[in-house]
């Protein structure tokens, strides 16, 4: 009885080594299988699918045999290894063993989308939009309902981005990247405020990303920023008006149809610095760190003027008679091919939004990073003795929190 007993216990453990051997056979036939493509292709991987369900559906797709000995693979080797979402190359010649590999590491095909310094709120939006790849969640919201669901209700959403090339993976949605471009905003401009010059007018970051808006949109010439900042900053100090014509062309929003007239130079809008003392109420673009640099490190200098020559860069006067003469020499003599600034980046059309109520945010369209040739781009400003009048008042949604 007990030769019987430790017979079929000798039979039973060669038996369960022969089926180990045998298992282990049909997984690594089935993890060193070449996939089943003669050229390239792409495995999406959906949010919250399973490796399990990834190789049923690559074997019903014919991509692969055996899926069921890689999910016993799968089970007792990599029970706490996740499956990220994205896409994944495959190449003929691959193993399954090779996607596995990707997998354990992470390594999805990877996209970038470059939102470019001087674009507005409208135009990030526009080009998140048309990005396939980014999964929709923003479309039909307005400004400000976006700023809820980015966690920032209550926040004015122009130039809080900060304008990089973002990369992504397809799946990630368009919530995500705005919020990592918010985030470098913050944190770019918290290690600029730190390292600023001193006795500057602002009473905190925000007035700062104010000005770096302004200079961004005024000059796309890095070596002149920190004077444009510096002129700006003079004129302030001694209660000049800005009067740079991007802050009135942002006022008048959909009704500007790229011709700025005298007419518009008058009419009172929060944003319209040849009618209101100081800065305006919110940023007008996207600013790049060089442009905050510059807002928080003007140039020294005497300089209170400038105006465009016509091949991007400027020319900047201490008075008004040397400001007279160049505007007549650059401004009233263009030629055909004047620019005040160099060739704007091509942007998107701005998204479909739904209309705000009357006490929301303005909405505004793509401001040109070029000035329009109806009138000097600086014209002769309001004498430092001449009393600046009363600031417009600004909408309540447009009052931002400042990032102290």
């Amino acid at each position: 009885m007990r030769r019987k007993l430790l017979l079929l216990l000798e039979t039973g453990l060669v038996l369960a080594g022969l089926i180990l051997g045998a298992s282990a056979w049909k997984i690594h036939s089935a993890l060193v299988q070449p996939l089943n493509i003669t050229q390239e292709e792409l495995l999406e991987v959906p949010k919250g699918t399973t490796p399990n369900r990834t190789f049923l559906r690559m074997e019903a797709d014919g991509v692969i045999k055996d899926a069921f000995w890689l999910r016993v693979y799968w089970r007792f080797n990599l029970p706490k290894q996740p499956l990220h979402s994205g896409e994944y190359r495959m190449t003929p010649g691959m193993t399954v063993e090779g996607l596995i590999d990707l997998w354990k590491r992470g390594e999805m095909v990877q996209y970038s989308l470059t939102l470019v310094e001087g674009w507005n709120f409208h135009q990030v939006r526009a080009a998140l939009a048309k990005e396939e790849k980014i999964e929709q969640t923003l479309n039909g919201l307005s400004d400000s309902q976006v700023m809820d669901k980015l966690g920032h209700a209550g926040i004015f959403p122009e130039g809080r981005f900060f304008p990089d090339t973002y990369r992504f993976v397809r799946g990630m949605t368009d919530v995500e990247l705005l919020k990592t471009a918010y985030d470098r905003l913050d944190e770019v401009l918290a290690k600029e405020w730190n390292q600023r010059a001193t006795d500057l007018p602002y009473s905190g970051p925000y007035q700062a990303l104010i000005m770096a808006s302004l200079v961004e949109k005024e000059t796309g010439v890095p070596q002149e920023r920190g004077q444009i900042a510096g002129v700006f900053v003079r004129r302030m100090a001694i209660g000049m008006m800005l009067q740079t014509d991007p802050t009135v062309i942002y006022g008048l929003g959909e009704r500007y149809s790229g011709k700025l007239t005298r007419a518009h130079l008058k009419e009172a809008t929060p944003y319209n610095t040849y009618m209101i003392s100081g800065l305006p109420p919110t940023p007008i673009a996207m600013v790049g760190r060089e442009a905050i640099h510059a807002a928080l490190n003007p140039v020294d200098g005497s300089s209170l003027y400038f105006v465009a020559r016509g091949d991007g860069s400027h020319v900047f006067s201490d008075d008004l008679d040397a400001h007279n003469n160049a505007v007549r020499e650059y401004q009233l003599k263009r030629r055909a091919d004047y620019r005040s600034s160099p060739a704007p980046v091509t942007a998107p059309e701005s998204p479909e939004v739904p209309a705000e109520e009357p006490q929301a945010e303005p909405e505004h369209v793509p401001i040109p990073a070029a000035s329009p040739d109806t009138v000097p781009e600086t014209l002769p400003p309001v004498s430092p003795k001449e009393p600046a009048p009363e600031p417009a008042p600004a909408p309540d949604a447009a009052a931002p929190q400042n990032s102290q």
